[in-house]
C-alpha cells in the first residue's frame, strides 16, 4: 500500500510539473506573440511617421519659396535649413533637408568617353579630392566605372578587376545613378565616402539638363567652394562664408562686391548659381524603440508649387 501511495505522489509530481511547463510555456509563447505585435505596429506607425515627414518637408520647401517673395536665391538663413522636430502622439519625427545644387554633380565631371582634358568639373572634382585629403588616384577608377571602354586609367580599374573579387562583377561602364553607388568603385571605402558626400550629387540642377552642374555658393560647403576654382584661397572661401551667414548672396552684384572676388578666373560666373532647385529631405520616425526612415530627393519649380519626386526609398 505504501508502494502505490509513493507511486502515486510521482505521478503526481510528474502531472504537475508537466502542467507547470506547458504554463510556461504558454505564457511565453503569448509574451512572444504580444511583443511581436506590439513591436510590428510600432514599426509601421515609424513608417507612418517617416513618411508623413518627407511630407512635411516639403511644405517647409514651399513656405521658404514663399518667403523669397520671388527672389532668385535659396540660402542657408532660410526655414529648411535647420533641423526639425516635432512630438506625435506616440511618438516623434525629425526633418533635416540638404541642398543638392550646392553639390557637385558627379555625372558632369565623369563624360563617358574617359576624356577630361578640356572637362572643367572633373578639374573641380580633383580639387574637392585634394582639399578632402582623397588620393586622386581614385579618380581614375571613378572614370572607369563610367566610361564605355574596358581600358583602365593609370589608376583605374575595368571588369577584370572587379571580376577578380571574392565576389565578382563587372564594371558599369554608364553613368553612376546613386551616391551609395560609389561603394561599389574600386578605393572608395567608407572613409572616403563619409568625407564625399555632403559635397557630391547625381542631379543636375535644371529641369531641362539633368548634367547641368551649377553650384549654389549660398549652400555649398566650405570645400566645394574652394574646389570652384584654383584661385578660391582659403580666406576668399571664408568671406564668402562671413557673407552668406548674414544675408544671401541673391546675385553676381553681391557675389561681386565679396572682396577678392575679382582674382578669380573670368569663367566663373558660368560654374555657380544662387538658386537651388534640388534637395534631399530625410525624416525620421521613432515609435518607442522602432525607428523608421523616409528619404526622397525632389526638384522644386522656383514658386510655391508642390516639389516633384525624383527618388524615394524607406529604411
Amino acid at each position: 500500500m505504501r508502494g502505490e501511495k509513493g507511486f502515486a505522489l510521482v505521478i503526481a509530481l510528474v502531472v504537475t510539473a508537466l502542467l507547470v511547463g506547458l504554463l510556461v510555456e504558454f505564457v511565453n509563447e503569448v509574451y512572444v506573440d504580444t511583443s511581436h505585435s506590439h513591436n510590428f505596429v510600432a514599426s509601421q506607425q515609424a513608417s507612418i511617421l517617416a513618411e508623413s515627414g518627407v511630407e512635411g518637408g516639403m511644405k517647409l520647401l514651399q513656405v521658404s519659396s514663399a518667403m523669397r517673395m520671388g527672389g532668385n536665391y535659396s540660402s542657408l538663413l532660410e526655414p529648411w535649413a535647420s533641423p526639425q522636430s516635432f512630438a506625435a502622439e506616440n511618438g516623434s519625427v525629425t526633418i533635416t533637408i540638404e541642398e543638392e545644387t550646392g553639390k557637385l554633380n558627379l555625372t558632369t565631371a565623369t563624360p563617358p568617353n574617359g576624356v577630361t582634358s578640356d572637362n572643367p568639373y572633373t578639374q573641380m572634382a580633383l580639387r574637392l579630392f585634394n582639399r578632402l585629403k582623397i588620393s586622386t588616384e581614385i579618380a581614375d577608377a571613378l572614370l572607369d566605372w563610367v566610361d564605355v571602354n574596358e581600358t583602365p586609367q593609370p589608376g583605374g580599374a575595368e571588369s577584370n578587376y572587379y571580376g577578380s573579387l571574392k565576389l565578382p562583377y563587372a564594371a558599369k561602364n554608364r553613368p553612376l545613378e546613386t551616391v551609395d553607388e560609389l561603394a561599389l568603385v574600386k578605393g572608395f571605402t567608407p572613409e572616403v565616402l563619409t568625407k564625399l558626400k555632403p559635397c557630391v550629387t547625381m542631379y543636375g540642377n535644371s529641369r531641362e539638363d539633368e548634367t547641368a552642374s551649377d553650384i549654389n555658393v549660398n549652400t555649398a560647403t566650405r570645400e566645394m567652394l574652394a574646389a570652384l576654382d584654383d584661385k578660391m584661397s582659403d580666406d576668399l572661401v571664408q568671406r564668402v562664408i562671413d557673407y552668406r551667414k548674414t544675408r544671401p548672396i541673391k546675385g553676381m552684384a553681391d557675389f561681386n562686391s565679396i572682396a577678392g572676388i575679382d582674382a578669380v578666373s573670368p569663367a566663373f560666373g558660368d560654374k555657380i548659381t544662387f538658386m537651388g532647385t534640388v534637395y534631399r529631405i530625410r525624416a525620421e520616425g521613432r515609435v518607442g524603440e522602432s525607428v523608421a526612415v523616409a528619404e526622397a530627393v525632389v526638384r522644386t519649380d522656383g514658386g510655391i508649387g508642390k516639389p516633384a519626386v525624383l527618388y524615394w526609398r524607406e529604411y
